[in-house]
């Protein structure tokens, strides 16, 4: 995916707007796009090509992510990071702290489930940094 627009066409679902709430938990430019909150907390999440979120870790319930559009990486902690492309799942336990998003030349979405749970919560750490650079000499 060169373009949003392009990703626009491809994606069946709202790219949302500019998330500037976790802004400061991502490197690059992500989108937010609530599906629904009723049962489960589902939302859209869109990267520009680059953007990546810190490492994190969800305590108590896990993450599960549906690609939808573009290419993406996702990587846990002390594992060779897995190249995403849509149709892709990703079932994140609880507790493995993680990084995913857009690769370097293309833009990503991917649908974001949160496994719901009692006192759980999302603890957001440092940067991938080294690890993104990493991808770029692959």
């Amino acid at each position: 995916m060169r373009n949003l627009e392009e990703l626009k066409e491809a994606s069946p679902f709202p790219i949302g707007g500019e998330n500037t709430a976790y802004a400061q938990y991502f490197t690059g430019k992500s989108y937010l796009s609530g599906l629904t909150a009723d049962q489960l907390s589902i939302a859209n999440v869109t990267f520009e090509p680059g953007c990546r979120n810190n490492w994190h870790i969800h305590h108590g319930g896990g993450q599960i992510l549906l690609c939808t559009a573009g290419r993406g990486f996702y990587q846990e902690w002390g594992k060779e990071p897995r190249e995403l492309h849509p149709g892709d799942v990703v079932n994140i336990q609880p507790e493995i702290k993680h990084w995913h998003g857009a690769a370097p030349d293309s833009w990503f979405s991917h649908i974001a489930i949160a496994v719901p749970c009692e006192g759980g919560g999302c603890e957001w750490l440092e940067p991938a940094t080294e690890e993104y650079e990493k991808l770029l000499k692959i």
